[in-house]
């Protein structure tokens, strides 16, 4: 079975507009408050201008869409053109989109829209960096649900284009038993009943927890914060035919204490999934700006 099919997205990447519209607003409302007194005292309400937005470092774009959205609710009449595509990479000094209208709606829209767009193509650009350093392997990068609040359909999205993978959006997708779970409820003898249509993980610290999980032919094994030697160990057991034969093979899941550097030998031992916070609960933002023509 292919690894898509137990809880990992990335086709067709796509921001669901109802959850876009409504992180957009809320932003708006946060930011503007009763009204953006400078620009109403210093910008006469018909005066119209060209502005651009300029990436100023090297970054694989993320945000169009969501910015397009920040700019025409406030003005459906402002001209939105995008230059570039989500996904492409843009290097410094290029403008990534074109805009025209009243100057009142680009300038009070104008902080909303690039802190989504700074934010969203600094989660792409580190994920993509994370993919091209295991592009010799099978193994998928992931996400995590450790996402800034409210954002977390912006983030996982960026994710997607930077050629990542999502791991389960919310606490409904999927069954996953981490070690707090096991430890509220002392341990385990046996898995409960899952509904059907879910998968179920099971996370684990050392290699017993490891050789006790698999007994019980969970769908994924995570192997959290697992030092190498150990992680390869794990793979030869779960490959070992007294574990999988007439049974799906698990699948095994490494996180915690992963960083670019060494991201590419986690990959070497034949997991199947890696999963990395620091996609987007440690995100830099890309340095991007508007200009006023």
């Amino acid at each position: 079975m292919s690894l898509d099919k137990y809880f990992l997205s990335q086709a067709a990447p796509r921001i669901e507009k109802p959850k876009l519209e409504a992180i957009v607003r809320k932003a708006l409302i946060e930011d503007i408050g009763k009204g953006d007194i400078t620009t109403k005292l210093t910008i006469p309400e018909d005066k119209e201008i060209t502005a651009v937005i300029l990436v100023k470092e090297n970054c694989l774009v993320c945000g169009l869409e969501a910015a397009e959205a920040v700019f025409k609710t406030l003005d459906r009449d402002i001209t939105f053109k995008p230059l570039s595509k989500d996904g492409r990479y843009a290097k410094q000094g290029k403008a990534i989109v074109q805009l025209y209208g009243k100057a009142r709606g680009i300038l009070t829209a104008e902080r909303v829209a690039l802190n989504l767009l700074s934010m969203m193509s600094g989660v792409a650009t580190r994920t993509r960096e994370y993919v091209k350093k295991i592009e010799p392997y099978k193994v998928k990068i992931t996400d995590t649900r450790k996402t800034f609040p409210g954002l977390r359909e912006l983030q996982k999205y960026a994710v997607r284009i930077g050629g990542g993978y999502n791991h389960r959006m919310g606490l409904d997708e999927m069954i996953l038993i981490k070690d707090n779970h096991i430890k509220a409820t002392a341990g385990y003898d046996k898995l409960p009943s899952v509904p059907k249509g879910f998968k179920i993980e099971i996370e684990v610290q050392n290699l017993d927890e490891f050789i006790h999980a698999l007994k019980f032919k969970p769908d994924v094994i995570m192997l959290d914060n697992m030092n190498l030697s150990d992680i390869k160990k794990a793979v030869k057991i779960r490959n070992s035919t007294l574990f999988h034969s007439h049974h799906p093979r698990t699948k095994l899941e490494t996180s915690g204490g992963i960083d670019i550097k060494n991201v590419g030998k986690i990959a070497a031992s034949v997991v199947d999934i890696i999963s990395i916070g620091e996609l987007t609960h440690s995100v830099k933002s890309i340095d991007i700006s508007l200009e006023v023509s």
